[in-house]
């Protein structure tokens, strides 16, 4: 199989594990030993129900995943869940502070890039009243004053006193840019701004970074979330960590004022039911499950981010050293950068086009930027191999050592 398949820089689906694919191959025709099918299997059997308790545990034990938070297995992706953390948090709020008119309810947004943006704009669609704070917006701090290509410094932040959420997006898979995870950092996430002594309604998108290294903090917020198909497994499967005192009755909320929630996007509705109202995403569950036992005999968490940091590491060298030569322009302020999606623009007339030809005929596909960024893309997820980063590096200084640099004209203004 190895000899036919190439290198998947793609940000999502993304690669997986071919040890992984293979496995769930063979769970297409035979699901651990039923003579059935994964894709045909009941949800309800018990050879199922088992399996999915255990994709449960394996979370909970990977992330040290407190017993005050509930692992619920969901469908819609991250924009269902733009729209299910505001319907969820309002009814909570409600319940908590029924004497409080609608326009008292404020929701707090952090916006790094164009994932966090599209959250917030579902906040407001969906506030029926309530007040969308903009606790700091990074384009505000750029050159161009459009741009997401950094961190805001703590600073800059101003949260509201009692909001009903608290929203983030810690890695934004788009323009590159991710929040430190040492908490020393200007560009970490500023916890320490945040109410003292209290529940938190601190909301994270972690969609393109779960699993990749430890989540800072995970017991303190009230809800992180992530797609499956990143890191862990096919497009269909979201993940969701939620503290329990956020998982509340939508209906009694609903009694007195709250916007109704839709049932497939109650929290309860699958608490109560072990994420099975419905027929979840059976497929995406089994292979998530086939990486996270790959992952715990890898080495976990921990694992991961030491392979990481040595991957974005040396494709950052690379970057640097084009930047210096004068043929790449990172697109993300250093500090800033994603270890997942590192972002830069080729530099010159034509230039981009080759280097994506160039890197094709090497076998290396998905580079190319977002339509609304450009320039180049590398997503290191998980399953990319330290292999497959030597051999992009490989490329990219191969790139640097034999193209001219552009002349002045061709260079376009620094954003």
């Amino acid at each position: 199989m190895a000899e036919s398949r190439v290198m998947n820089f793609g940000a999502g689906p993304s690669a997986l594990p071919e040890s992984v694919l293979e496995e769930a191959a063979k769970g297409l025709l035979n699901f651990n030993g039923t003579g059935i099918g994964i894709a045909e299997i009941s949800h309800r059997s018990k050879e199922f129900t088992a399996y999915i308790a255990g994709v449960e545990a394996q979370i909970r034990q990977q992330l040290d995943v407190p017993p005050t938070h509930t692992i619920l297995f969901l469908q819609g992706g991250g924009t269902a869940q733009f729209s299910a953390v505001v319907l969820n948090m309002l009814a909570r709020y409600r319940l908590l502070h029924p004497e409080l008119d609608d326009e008292e309810h404020v929701m707090d947004y952090v916006l790094t890039g164009s994932w966090s943006k599209l959250a917030a704009q579902e906040a407001t669609r969906l506030a029926n009243g309530a007040r969308v704070n903009i606790a700091v917006d990074a384009r505000s701090l750029s050159a161009d004053g459009k741009s997401f290509d950094r961190i805001p410094p703590h600073d800059a932040y101003a949260f509201s006193d009692d909001p009903a959420l608290i929203y983030y997006c810690e890695n934004e898979t788009v323009s590159g840019v991710e929040f430190s995870h040492d908490e020393s950092a200007p560009e970490s996430f500023p916890f320490e701004l945040l109410p003292k002594d209290a529940l938190l309604p601190l909301v994270a998108d972690y969609s393109s970074s779960f699993m990749s290294r430890p989540i800072p903090r995970l017991a303190d917020h009230a809800i992180i979330y992530a797609g499956a198909q990143k890191n862990l497994g096919p497009a269909g499967l979201t993940i969701a960590i939620v503290r329990q005192d956020c998982i509340v009755d939508v209906d009694a909320a609903t009694r007195l004022g709250a916007v109704p929630v839709p049932t497939g996007l109650a929290y309860k509705t699958f608490a109560d039911q072990k994420s099975m109202p419905n027929t979840p995403p059976v497929f995406a569950v089994y292979v998530t499950g086939l990486v996270l036992k790959r992952n715990a005999e890898l080495g976990g968490v921990a694992y991961y981010e030491a392979l990481n940091k040595r991957k974005q590491e040396k494709v950052y060298q690379a970057l640097r050293v084009g930047e210096e030569k004068g043929l790449f322009r990172g697109h993300v302020k250093l500090g800033s950068g994603s270890w997942m999606n590192i972002v830069f623009e080729v530099l010159g007339d034509g230039a981009e086009a080759r280097f994506l030809a160039g890197a094709e005929a090497q076998g290396m596909k998905g580079l190319k930027g977002h339509r609304s960024v450009g320039g180049i893309r590398v997503s290191l997820y998980n399953a990319i191999t330290e292999e497959q980063t030597d051999k992009l590096v490989a490329y990219m200084q191969e790139y640097i050592e034999q193209a001219q640099p552009p002349l002045p004209s061709e260079v376009g203004p620094v954003q």
